[in-house]
Parts: C-alpha cells; sequence; structure tokens
C-alpha cells in the first residue's frame, strides 16, 4: 500500500501526472472508514487539493470511494461488497482517477477489495433424488450437485462430507477450469429387499474463521436390477456459438448409448448445472440430447459455459460428460466517450500545443472490436491525440486569433475496429477571449481639414476615427492630441481633440495673413494593459475671405488734405513714383 510511482508529462498549459497509487481494504467495512491517506502518498500538499478541485473520477462505475479534500484522505462511501462487484473474479479490485485542475493533473488509484467470509456453501436445490439399481456395482458414480460459495480463496467452499456412509463414498474429481466435480460412490452394494430406501444429507464446508456450512439432502430410491449403465459416447464436448446468436440456437448435441433394452435402455438427459445460470441460458432436449440455446449471452460478461449433463436410463442408472461452449465475441458495443475535463475558454494566445481536453473512451468489446481511434474534424486549429490507454488529449495545432473566429464547437468522433465499426461522438464548445493584440487604426493615412479664418472659438474643425478589431475594453479607443508647437507657441493652443468623439476643435481665431497652414499629430490608444496605439497627422490649412479693404500708400495723407500729385500715363514703373503710380491704376483702372 503506498506510492508505486510517478511520471510527469509536460506540456504547454497542462502538466499529466500520470502515477499508480494502491492500497488494500477488506469487504464491508462500515460507511466513512479510512482507505487512505493520499495526499500524503501522492506528494500533494491539502490546500493543492483544494485549489485544483480535486474530484474523483469512476466513468461508468458506481462510486464507493469519497475524496475527502479538506484532510487528503479516501473514505468509505457507499457498501462494498466485494462478490457484487467481482462475482468470482479474483483480485477484486476498483479503479478509478483522481482529477484536479490549475494545471491540470490525474493519478490512478486502485483500491484491493479483500474477501471476508460472510457467505456460507448453499445448495441451490433442497433437495437431491436418486433411483439406483441394486444391481449397481461398487465403485459406481453418481454425480451430485455441487455447493455455491460466493467468497473467493481460503473463504471459498473447501471440502464436502456425506452422512451415513453405510454404502457410499464422496470422491472429488478435480476439472480443467479448477472447479471440483463431487460423485457420490458405491462402496457396498444395495439391497432393496432389506432396504428400498435411503437418506443422506451432503455436507459443505468453507475454509472460512470461523468455517461456514451448509448442508442438502440426498433420498435414494433403490431399484431392482438394470445392469447396464448409459455411456457418453465422449466425456468432454465441445462447441462456440456468437454471442449475438438468437435463442433457439441449436448448440451441441450430446449422445449416451445404453446396452439394455426395453425400458432400461430408455435414456434421458438433462443438465446439472447449478453454479451459474447455465442452465437457464441452454436448454437440452431429454429425449435426443440436442442443446439449443434459451437465453442471451453477452461475450463482455461470461465468455465460456460450462454444462455438466447426465444420462439416465429408466432403471436410474446415470453417465455423465461435460460441455464446454466458448462464447464468440461480436462487435456489439459503441464506444463510450467520457470528458474528464476541459477548459470552457481560452485566450487567442495560448502556444500551439496547449491541452483543452482530456477524454476517456471504454469499448467493452475485446480484441480490434474494442481498439478505439478518435478524431475532430480538419478545419479548425486543434488535433488530438493519445496520452495513455483509452485516454485522448485535444490540443491547439496553430496560432488562434479571436478576431477569425471567436469559438469553435469541437465535434470528437470515436470508432472501434470491429466490422463493421461502430462509432460515437460528443460535441463541445470552446470560447476563444480576446487579448490586446490590435492597434487602432485610421481610416486614412492623414488628413486635410479646411477652416475659413476669423471663426469663433471651439468651432468644430473636422473629426478623426480610428477603429481596434479587438473586443471590449480592448476595443475602445481614445483621442489624445500629441505636444508640439506651431511658431514656438504650445499646439493645444491653437486646437483640441474630443477624447472619446475624435472631433477636433478651434481653440483660438484664425487670420489668414498670419497663417496660412498648420498641422499636427493626433494619437489613437486604445484601453488594453498595456495600451496600443497608432499615430495620424492631420493638416489645417486656413481660407482667406475678402476682409481686407486697400489701403492708399502715396501720396501721404497730411493733417486730413491730401497732397495731390499728378502723374503721366506714359510714366514708366521704374521709379518709386512711378511704381506707386502703376499699382494705383492697375488697382482703380483696370484698363490702364
Amino acid at each position: 500500500m503506498g506510492l508505486l510511482g510517478l511520471i510527469f508529462i509536460t506540456l504547454p498549459c497542462l502538466i499529466l501526472v500520470s502515477g499508480q497509487v494502491s492500497y488494500s481494504i477488506p469487504e464491508e467495512m462500515p460507511v466513512g472508514s479510512f482507505v487512505g491517506d493520499i495526499a500524503q502518498d501522492l506528494g500533494l500538499d491539502v490546500k493543492r487539493l483544494k485549489s485544483g478541485k480535486a474530484r474523483i473520477y469512476t466513468g461508468d462505475s458506481a462510486e464507493y470511494i469519497v475524496l475527502e479534500k479538506e484532510k487528503g484522505v479516501l473514505l468509505i462511501k457507499n457498501r462494498i461488497d466485494r462478490e457484487a462487484i467481482c462475482a468470482e473474479t479474483a483480485p477484486c479490485a476498483l479503479n478509478f482517477q483522481v482529477i484536479l485542475e490549475n494545471p491540470m493533473e490525474f493519478y490512478s488509484i486502485t483500491v484491493e477489495i479483500t474477501d471476508v467470509n460472510d457467505n456460507a456453501p448453499i445448495f441451490k436445490r433442497g433437495e437431491m433424488k436418486f433411483k439406483i439399481s441394486e444391481s449397481a456395482v461398487t465403485g459406481t458414480a453418481f454425480v451430485l450437485e455441487q455447493a455455491i460459495d460466493l467468497d473467493v480463496g481460503k473463504n471459498d467452499l473447501q471440502s464436502y462430507s456425506l452422512y451415513p456412509t453405510d454404502n457410499f463414498m464422496l470422491k472429488l474429481q478435480n476439472q480443467v477450469d479448477g472447479g471440483k466435480t463431487v460423485e457420490m460412490i458405491l462402496d457396498k452394494p444395495l439391497d432393496r429387499e432389506k432396504k428400498d430406501r435411503l437418506s443422506l444429507v451432503l455436507t459443505a464446508v468453507d475454509g472460512g474463521e470461523p468455517q461456514l456450512s451448509g448442508s442438502v439432502q440426498i433420498h435414494v430410491n433403490v431399484l431392482d436390477s438394470n445392469d447396464n449403465s448409459p455411456v457418453f459416447t465422449q466425456k468432454v464436448y465441445k462447441s462456440s456459438i456468437r454471442e449475438d446468436s438468437p435463442t433457439g440456437t441449436v448448440v451441441i448435441k450430446v449422445s449416451a448409448i445404453d446396452a439394455d433394452e426395453g425400458s432400461n435402455a430408455k435414456i434421458s438427459y438433462e443438465i446439472l448445472n447449478s453454479v451459474d445460470d447455465a442452465s437457464e441460458i441452454f436448454k437440452i432436449n431429454r429425449e435426443t440430447g440436442e442443446i439449443k440455446l434459451a437465453g442471451n449471452t453477452d461475450y463482455e460478461r461470461k465468455r465460456q459455459y460450462q454444462l455438466h449433463v447426465q444420462a439416465g436410463d429408466a432403471g436410474g442408472l446415470t453417465d455423465s460428460c461435460k460441455v464446454s461452449i466458448e462464447i464468440i465475441d461480436t462487435n456489439d458495443n459503441t464506444p463510450a466517450i467520457n470528458i474528464m475535463s476541459k477548459s470552457a475558454v481560452v485566450t487567442e494566445d495560448v502556444q500551439p500545443g496547449t491541452v483543452v481536453t482530456i477524454i476517456n473512451t471504454l469499448d467493452p468489446d475485446s480484441a480490434e472490436n474494442g481498439k478505439v481511434q478518435c478524431k475532430i474534424q480538419r478545419d479548425i486549429p486543434f488535433s488530438i491525440s493519445t496520452t495513455s490507454n483509452n485516454f485522448f488529449s485535444i490540443v491547439t495545432e496553430s496560432q488562434l486569433d479571436r478576431e477569425t473566429e471567436s469559438a469553435y464547437n469541437i465535434t470528437v468522433t470515436c470508432s472501434d475496429e470491429g466490422e463493421p465499426s461502430l462509432s460515437s461522438s460528443i460535441t463541445f464548445t470552446l470560447q476563444i477571449s480576446d487579448v490586446n493584440d490590435n492597434p487602432p487604426a485610421f481610416e486614412r493615412s492623414s488628413y486635410d481639414a479646411y477652416i475659413v479664418e476669423n471663426n469663433t472659438p471651439s468651432l468644430s474643425i473636422f473629426t478623426v476615427k480610428a477603429t481596434d478589431d479587438d473586443w471590449n475594453q480592448n476595443a475602445r479607443v481614445s483621442y489624445i492630441l500629441e505636444e508640439s508647437s506651431i511658431n514656438g507657441v504650445p499646439v493645444s493652443s491653437y486646437v483640441s481633440v474630443s477624447a472619446d468623439s475624435g472631433v477636433i476643435h478651434a481653440v483660438r481665431s484664425f487670420d489668414y495673413e498670419q497663417s496660412k497652414d498648420f498641422q499636427f499629430c493626433v494619437k489613437a490608444q486604445d484601453g488594453g494593459s498595456p495600451p496600443l496605439s497608432s499615430n495620424v497627422t492631420v493638416k489645417i490649412l486656413i481660407q482667406d475671405p475678402n476682409d481686407n479693404p486697400p489701403q492708399v500708400l502715396y501720396p501721404v495723407q497730411t493733417g486730413g488734405s491730401m497732397v495731390a500729385e499728378m502723374v503721366s500715363r506714359s510714366a514708366d514703373c521704374t521709379t518709386l513714383y512711378s511704381q506707386r503710380r502703376c499699382w494705383l491704376m492697375q488697382r482703380f483702372l483696370p484698363s490702364f
């Protein structure tokens, strides 16, 4: 009992710990009894059991053991009856897994159930009856019904006794299958005239402490002389049938010969089995010896039947033989798929090879019929691989992108290798959560905006717009005016930007005659952590309206009067005087 071994398998986001812990307990322990300290034996901290949401996974089996996470121990949850769980199979064990999450881990636990002597040997029939001729020779054997003891090992049936032993003695014959045939041997000749009826008691005793026993009454009716017993043509008959054979299928025919004549040679056949349900599944024609299937066989439940057949004549003489019937497996079970653990959500930046789900398959068929392979659809960035026997992992195969696909419906199909193959499928949804991997993007690489001079301060000039392919907070865009200066003056004294809408407002009134244009940068920043951003250049062009009248530069006005000056039309425009003249003439006399 204790930790046998650990093997660690490391994956990018999952640690699979494959280990085996074995315990041994007797059956019928009270509910709540201590089984084992898995926290100590697995080297796990009790806090890890809590944080990892430790749980027991038993598949389709009943849950007999419970995990108390507060102490890290296994306790009895339900009554454990070894005979109900394993019947005659020994050793008997409960196999289950302990699963932990964050990171995922699982451990295999084996609890061997040892037998206690809680079943006495019993006989299926309340009495046995024989008709034996007084001429039966000493040494003649009569097959007796075997007792049933559901316990195993030393607690199983160990011996028989017969009382009284005036005429008969017991003989046990070892069988190939490990059982024993109980025979009552005629030790002294019978005399019908002295005593025509005998009563004996057959007692079966087990090897437990204390010993338990069961008895059955044997009634012998002594008949008149019949000096030839039936004899089977074979002592052992062998046959086989498919587990899906319909009722009424002929399995085999046994035959016995009696050298007597008349009624003493008329043979009837009977199946004597009482240990199992063979006598209910197979029926024999009492007159012909033909054995037919009368019930349903299941390879996964029982793979072979041993029939003990008796042939008896009218004079009470008998012979026996054994019929061995092998059940052939057919592919009659579809694979069962169990999700042991799965992630409901993964982030889009998980690395390829990350395990998102672990499944377990079970197919009770044998050989190729029970071998299972699983696959998933090809058009998704996931793959499936075998981690250990009947366990499969679904892992990411390439980089995920939430902006391309925000969720995947993953269908797992598991098929056996039988002919024809049987399969089953399950589908589960995996959500892809967002990471801030996209910066805001402006609609244009740069913007030109126009405003007429002499504008009103706070006038809306233009709106910049950026979008972010991420989701939720990661896609929330804020607009920021980048610090810069225009002619030595901070840009913030010229314009402002609305953080939420991206609207650009004028802070002052512009004058075309002072500045015809200016440019600045606006930054778009998302709400991720850390935030991502991008910049764009905005150029503001100031438009000139006719807001300035002409000014007369010459002649100069003095004291409110103008000094008149005559200019010849033929004067050229080379002198200052003539330049002024030309300007005035062109301004006010277009035909000049």
